[in-house]
């Protein structure tokens, strides 16, 4: 590989609080060599990023790859492609495709897959439960030597409290977290929040309790096997309210929010249309699981992000098939893709005042990282610490751009944002050194 600068940007990170005005950062073998104000070429190829933020890549905890199983809606090579457009060198794949991810057999495939096809990194979640049926735990310590960074049953709750306390238990044998999707399955069965806006539609609506519920029971059995429970996607103030004191109690807690739970609310099921006077429309690319809340709730999640009380911005990127949304909301599927527009959506609390771009920068980079400690096995990941692998991201806050569905990397184009324009671009992906994804002008 040969040597490149990257030159001329304001160089941030977090991790090891470097905030340079107008800086550079060497990489050499694929590794940053150094992080200084003005360093010279010396012969390196040099990338200008006059006006762009240089920063470590994305680390995306919760991504659906949809392989195997589901490659009609994502593939591996489509969903790693569609991570570098938006910033992500690593991302974690979620467990529910099929089969599951509850077999060594089932987690080498991905690795493999991801080895030959993927254009970042890719670290395997196993499933709690054998099937994901929580009947019966998976072999969670063969998911933890095969490769898995944590454990969990996404899109299924874990319904049974006691497969849920065994669960924690065997985990913490292994120190790696249950990383928990919390919906009491019996107040779940809406397909959207329950409020204002579900009943003026007349849809079957989601409560907060249902989330609040669940993460109270699992925050208690955290308590009670001294576990590292991660909250995943949460979306309710009276979620946040909870893993805030679950913290200050000294639970071994983390948790994580989507860009989508921090920017739009449940009026974007009314889709484009809402407030015109024109009618109602029924906007399945804004039905997702958890759904869209309140807008006291979207403020709660960005107050917990601002305050460290939630940890990680983590996408839930959920493609689907066209035919899958092209229907009936009541049977249209969970879910929206998220990965190449996380960044723009979190640039719109910081937009608002509420939320600081370091924070943002920081909860997209180390504060994934040291949630589920993904460094124990990869230091420097989320850093542009020296001889760390030369993961990095350049990003213009200012560029504007419209989401087009044409232009997505990702085989899902399942997104409320279809049409609108979001400021803040990633114009530049490196993976190790090499450059992965350079946006045109």
């Amino acid at each position: 590989m040969s040597d490149i600068l990257i030159r001329g940007g304001r160089v941030l990170d977090p991790a090891n609080g470097v905030d340079l005005a107008r800086g550079s950062v060497r990489v050499r073998d694929g590794r940053i060599a150094a992080v200084g104000a003005d360093l010279p070429a010396n012969g390196a190829r040099v990338i200008d990023a006059e006006g762009l933020l240089v920063c470590p890549g994305f680390v995306d905890l919760h991504s659906h790859l949809r392989e195997p199983g589901f490659e009609y809606k994502e593939t591996i090579a489509s969903g790693t492609l569609a991570a570098a457009r938006g910033g992500f060198t690593t991302v974690c794949a979620m467990p529910n495709t099929e089969p599951p991810l509850d077999s060594k057999a089932a987690v080498d495939f991905v690795l493999g897959r991801a080895a030959a096809e993927g254009v970042v990194r890719v670290l395997p979640i196993g499933c709690v439960t054998k099937g994901r049926a929580g009947k019966a735990l998976a072999e969670l310590a063969e998911l933890a030597a095969a490769g898995c960074v944590g454990f969990s049953d996404d899109g299924s709750p874990v319904g049974d409290a006691a497969i849920m306390r065994r669960a924690l238990e065997y985990a913490k044998i292994v120190d790696l977290p249950v990383i928990d999707h919390c919906e009491d399955p019996a107040l779940a069965g809406g397909v959207m929040h329950e409020g204002w806006v579900s009943t003026r539609l007349g849809l079957r609506g989601i409560p907060a309790a249902s989330e609040e519920s669940a993460i109270a029971r699992d925050l208690a059995l955290a308590a009670q096997t001294g576990a590292h429970v991660h909250i995943a996607h949460i979306s309710t103030a009276g979620g946040v309210a909870l893993v805030r004191a679950a913290r200050g109690a000294g639970l071994r807690v983390s948790a994580e929010v989507t860009p989508h739970h921090l920017a739009l609310d449940h009026e974007t099921v009314m889709g484009p249309s809402r407030g015109s006077g024109r009618g109602l429309a029924y906007d399945t690319g804004a039905k997702m699981y958890p759904p869209l809340r309140r807008a006291e709730d979207v403020e709660a999640c960005v107050a917990g992000l601002a305050n460290g009380t939630i940890d990680a911005v983590a996408t839930d990127h959920a493609p689907h098939a066209v035919q899958e949304k092209l229907c009936e909301f009541d049977a249209a599927a969970f879910g929206m893709v998220g990965l190449e527009t996380a960044f723009g959506l979190g640039l719109r609390a910081v937009a608002t005042g509420a939320l600081s771009l370091e924070r943002l920068i920081e909860a997209l980079t180390i504060g994934p990282v040291r949630a589920l400690h993904l460094d124990r096995r990869l230091p420097g990941l989320g850093t542009l610490t020296v001889g760390a692998a030369a993961d990095l991201v350049l990003l213009d806050p200012e560029r504007e751009w419209t989401v087009d569905a044409d232009a997505l990397a990702s085989k899902g184009k399942n997104t409320p944002l279809i049409g609108r324009t979001l400021r803040g671009r990633v114009v530049a992906t490196l993976y190790g050194g090499e450059l992965i994804h350079e946006e045109r002008p």
